[in-house]
């Protein structure tokens, strides 16, 4: 989906006021069939010849994804991967919103990373509180990646974007999404392989 709705708002840049499955299959080197059945989840039935008007497929795919809410979230790491994340300013479009980081090292605790303020873990609890806040995301060494989920999930946290590379263990009603970086570029390095 996240696909679909970027190449959906080139469309919309270019000015261009209907899409159709075959542009997403030829973009996508999709299967036009597959195509009809992801974009069926939507709920918006296309027109034939026409496609999907532009601006209703973007709404009901932000809908979809719940990209239309902002969601706020703390970071916990602030060390390479988490300044970048912290940097990264496609979040804020996909309706995502850090608040804060938070770091063991003393010489980060006080400075501010891409605006945003990094503060001690012993802040941690009492700012997630205070703030409702319900994701986190973690992007510290595999050593303190279980330690700082369970920090996450005793100050409240439901839902833990996981940098880390540790498979957390985590209560049931927790969720984690683990992004596997190694793996990425395995798969990468298993395709470029190939065309040699």
């Amino acid at each position: 989906m996240p696909n679909y709705l970027r190449i959906t708002r080139d469309f919309l840049e270019e000015g261009r006021d209907w899409i159709s499955t075959t542009d997403f299959s030829e973009i996508l080197d999709l299967k036009p069939i597959q195509v009809r059945k992801d974009l069926a989840f939507s709920g918006l039935a296309g027109k034939p010849r026409l496609g999907f008007e532009v601006p209703l497929l973007i709404k009901a795919i932000t809908d979809l994804l719940g990209w239309n809410n902002s969601t706020d979230a703390i970071l916990v790491g602030a060390g390479a991967l988490g300044s970048a994340i912290l940097g990264f300013r496609g979040f804020a479009e996909h309706g995502l919103n850090i608040v804060a980081a938070f770091d063991a090292n003393p010489a980060l605790v006080g400075t501010e990373i891409h605006g945003k303020t990094v503060f001690a873990l012993d802040k941690l609890a009492n700012l997630v509180s205070r703030m409702g806040i319900t994701m986190g995301i973690i992007t510290v060494p595999e050593s303190v990646g279980q330690e700082t989920a369970e920090r996450l999930v005793d100050a409240g946290i439901k839902g833990i974007w996981n940098f880390s590379p540790v498979k957390l263990r985590v209560p049931d009603d927790v969720i984690v999404q683990r992004e596997d970086l190694s793996s990425g570029l395995a798969v990468l390095s298993v395709k470029l392989s190939e065309r040699r």
